[in-house]
């Protein structure tokens, strides 16, 4: 096996929103912001060749939507997919999986493109199944009020429609992990979206874990630091503290797709909870 970072984009979000009641003058300290109080973040997906399977975790926003969209997120950078991928020998048509951890835009939007006309929405893995689960694709197909604005219909109903989407299976009850199809273990975390899914994938005698948006960075790692945008935060306390003390227990590493200056943390117990113990770079681990 080997794992590959794929840098999506990145783009900026208002650190407000980002942090929930924390107090600016507490998370500024990990996340610096702007003068239009916006912080740095990242679309960083992961790669996962394996035998004849090379799988794709979350493709980022895409790059189909209107300008006036994007200028909400003020991307800066130049990464792509495309870049990405060609960086480590590969094109999208080698893709087999696509994993999306939920379908908010921001993590799925760049499963779906347009034709070169701009008539028609295609897949933009054409030979690749998509995979998300059952509880979580009837809730961003009937999204509540809240989540209305981050399931976007022409980032989701394209993957049914084209035949290429299949669902992993869910946890029964009492299971903290449940193996998917693809051969890692999924961590299922509720607080953020239904059935959000942490893909946790064994490598070379470590646990790679990737957080999505239940660890989005660095600035995060108090409980407490909930993001404004999670539909359950009381439960995302609950999730945050069950995943890191098992993290800082097996010291497993986890791969922040949102951070976009820290790539992999391990944590570890101290007197005031689970907190940082080291920052590696994806060339640290995975060379």
């Amino acid at each position: 096996m080997t794992l590959y970072p794929i840098n999506a984009g990145n783009f900026k979000l208002d650190g407000g929103a980002m942090f929930g009641v924390v107090p600016k003058s507490l998370w500024t300290r990990t996340n610096p912001a702007d003068n239009n109080n916006m912080i740095d973040i990242a679309a960083r997906c992961l790669l996962i060749e394996d035998g004849n399977k090379l799988t794709l975790i979350d493709t980022g926003m895409g790059n189909k939507q209107s300008d006036k969209f994007y200028g909400y997120y003020h991307l800066w950078g130049n990464d792509t997919i495309d870049k990405s991928l060609a960086a480590h020998g590969f094109n999208r048509d080698d893709i087999t999986d696509v994993f999306m951890t939920h379908l908010h835009f921001d993590h799925c939007g760049g499963s779906i493109q347009y034709n070169k006309d701009r008539t028609v929405l295609e897949p933009a893995f054409k030979n690749a199944h998509f995979w998300s689960n059952k509880e979580h694709w009837q809730w961003a197909t009937q999204p509540n009020r809240r989540e209305k604005a981050s399931f976007l219909k022409e980032n989701i109903i394209p993957m049914e429609d084209c035949g290429q989407l299949k669902f992993t299976t869910l946890p029964t009850k009492g299971e903290i992990l449940k193996k998917s199809a693809l051969g890692f273990d999924i961590f299922f975390a509720n607080g953020h979206t239904e059935k959000q899914m942490i893909p946790m994938i064994e490598y070379k005698e470590k646990t790679i874990c990737f957080m999505a948006d239940l660890l989005p960075t660095v600035g995060h790692l108090p409980i407490p630091f909930v993001m404004g945008y999670d539909t359950r935060p009381m439960l995302t306390l609950d999730e945050k503290e069950k995943f890191l003390n098992l993290a800082a227990d097996h010291n497993y590493y986890l791969f922040l797709e949102h951070d976009a200056h820290n790539e992999i943390i391990t944590v570890q117990h101290t007197e005031k909870g689970v907190r940082l113990k080291n920052t590696y770079t994806c060339k640290d681990i995975f060379n």
